[in-house]
């Protein structure tokens, strides 16, 4: 990545390392579980257990030989199927210990994780409780319906 960690006025990227991990909607909570002991996934000084879940989708795939349930003549469709998205500082030890829970806990003998570089925003804690785009100005929180 050429770009480096930068500031503006209200925020600062930071560079981390941005984590992908595909599973069965099943597996999530013990993913999400498994990661957050490791790491409590901070985003700025207020929040943790940052992991974002997308809708479940279609995974395609076909087994081979040596896969555990033995191999197949047609493509598999398996429903249900999430990426999980999160973000960790550039900490390569604390990278294995996830890489390594993960694989323990995923159900599939390939996991598909993904790591990249990137650039996060983290805010500088400025005082803008007045306002008006923020959820608390509006017409509430999302949690509360």
């Amino acid at each position: 990545m050429d770009i480096q960690a930068f500031e503006t006025r209200s925020v600062r990227m930071d560079r981390v390392l941005m984590i992908e991990i595909y599973a069965p909607e099943e597996d999530v909570d013990r993913i999400a579980a498994s990661v957050t002991a490791i790491d409590p996934l901070a985003q700025g000084n207020h929040y943790d257990s940052n992991i974002f879940q997308t809708a479940p989708g279609v995974e395609w795939y076909r087994p081979r030989e040596g896969a555990a349930a033995g191999p197949e003549r047609d493509m598999r469709k398996r429903p249900g199927v999430v990426k999980l998205v999160f973000e960790i500082a550039e900490d390569h030890a604390k990278l294995h210990q996830i890489i390594e829970a993960v694989y323990q806990i995923h159900s599939y003998q390939e996991p598909v994780i993904r790591v990249r570089p990137i650039l996060s925003s983290r805010t500088k804690g400025l005082d803008d409780s007045d306002n008006p785009n923020r959820w608390w100005n509006t017409s509430g929180d999302w949690k509360k319906a």
